[in-house]
């Protein structure tokens, strides 16, 4: 943890129904011995793992739990609670609380609380795996990620069950780094624009076939996402993706690498901070067929005429301005760092994310991948990730070049 990260700091921890509900009180110490303001708020459900006196004790503030005092009918102001927290932290998040927080249910002061808070947010789910890797409590968590809460993974390990699986929620001590960095990050990107392009391009030869790529922007829209949450104002421009767009990302749709030239061409110097993350295709064909060809028109020995796109990122990079700042990818199968080093120089790029084909679960189609990045001055390997957990160390990683990290 950084050196007085959190001192001063107001923070909110919300206990949910759970078993991992003991976890808190070691992460209450933590917190207060960082020098740190806890006020815990418990749902009802919760009281049964771990009693209001302990947290109450630990926190050296009392515990809410109910909308008001039943002796004396004094009411608790979960609007003033929720404006006074510099960081919400919920954990351990249940599959139920996760629920409430995504479709606003207001039942209990903890989700009454979130709903008023404007401050970043921190989620720490625990649960058994299959409730987990449920569709329902996946699709959850990936609602309150684009909301723009931050979500701490459970982890792998024996469970409440008896079963081994993820579920588990982190420990006290990886909570802690994890709202450290969120804290030390304290959006630095406010104030700058960021573009990111993403997706795949479509060349297409007739009305319904087409070249193209397996990219489904899943990257691209977490680096988008994670630079929004940093505090940028970003915008996108996408080619074909699998994914949706969050309502607050201005996006601009195109079809053909033509197109995301032109785009690019066309807004670029609006931005600070600009990410080619976007798969294009290298080559289209010379000439685009206006109606579907039937199958006879092809033999053993046809052949599609094509020719060279332009290279976004290399154009780019030739008429770059002196305050921008370049981010570039390389999804490579042979001579993997040595290929990133070229395009790094030869783009004119300020660094350069290298994926690797040989590496399980990175590249197209994941939810997780593994990068390597590479700038003028270091090289640095990341372990293999969930893609919005590496879109945070893009993130990290450029304000740090940028010197945006506050002391």
């Amino acid at each position: 943890m950084s050196k007085n990260t959190l001192q001063g700091k107001k923070i909110i921890l919300g206990v949910t129904g759970s078993i991992a509900a003991y976890k808190t009180a070691l992460l209450i110490r933590l917190l207060k011995e960082a020098q740190a303001e806890v006020k815990v708020i418990q749902t009802p459900f919760s009281k049964k793992f771990i009693p209001p006196l302990t947290l109450a004790t630990l926190s050296e503030n009392p515990v809410v739990c109910d909308f008001f005092d039943e002796k004396d009918g004094t009411w608790t102001n979960h609007v003033d609670l929720g404006l006074w927290a510099d960081l919400f932290i919920v954990g351990p998040a249940s599959a139920n609380t996760i629920s409430k927080m995504t479709s606003g249910i207001c039942d209990n002061m903890l989700i009454a609380t979130y709903l008023s808070a404007r401050c970043p947010v921190v989620i720490a789910p625990a649960m058994d795996e299959d409730m987990y890797k449920h569709p329902s409590t996946k699709k959850n968590l990936s609602l309150l990620q684009e909301y723009g809460n931050h979500i701490i993974e459970a982890k792998h390990g024996k469970l409440a069950s008896g079963l081994v699986g993820k579920g588990r929620m982190a420990e006290p001590e990886e909570i802690i780094d994890e709202i450290d960095k969120i804290i030390c990050i304290d959006k630095p990107f406010l104030n700058k624009k960021v573009l990111v392009t993403l997706g795949a391009t479509r060349e297409y030869i007739d009305k319904v076939r087409f070249i193209s790529n397996g990219s489904s922007g899943k990257m691209g829209m977490e680096i988008a996402k994670s630079f929004q949450s940093a505090g940028a104002e970003v915008e996108i421009i996408n080619g074909s993706i699998e994914i949706s767009i969050p309502e607050t990302v201005k996006n601009h749709a195109v079809i053909s690498a033509e197109e995301m030239y032109d785009k690019t061409t066309e807004i670029i110097d609006q931005f600070d901070i600009v990410i080619f993350a976007a798969a294009v295709s290298d080559i289209t064909p010379q000439n685009q067929f206006s109606k579907k060809l039937k199958k006879d028109h092809y033999n053993s020995e046809a052949a599609i005429p094509v020719k060279f796109t332009t290279d976004i990122a290399f154009k780019a990079g030739t008429q770059k301005k002196e305050n921008q700042f370049f981010i570039g990818f390389a999804l490579e199968s042979d001579n993997e760092l040595d290929n990133a080093k070229k395009k790094l120089k030869k783009k004119n790029l300020d660094a350069i994310i290298l994926n690797s084909l040989q590496e399980k679960g990175a590249g197209f189609g994941f939810d997780t991948n593994k990068i390597t990045i590479i700038d003028h001055q270091s090289i640095t390997n990341y372990p293999l990730k969930s893609k919005s957990k590496v879109a945070e160390d893009i993130v990290l990683f450029t304000a740090q070049k940028l010197n945006l990290n506050r002391p």
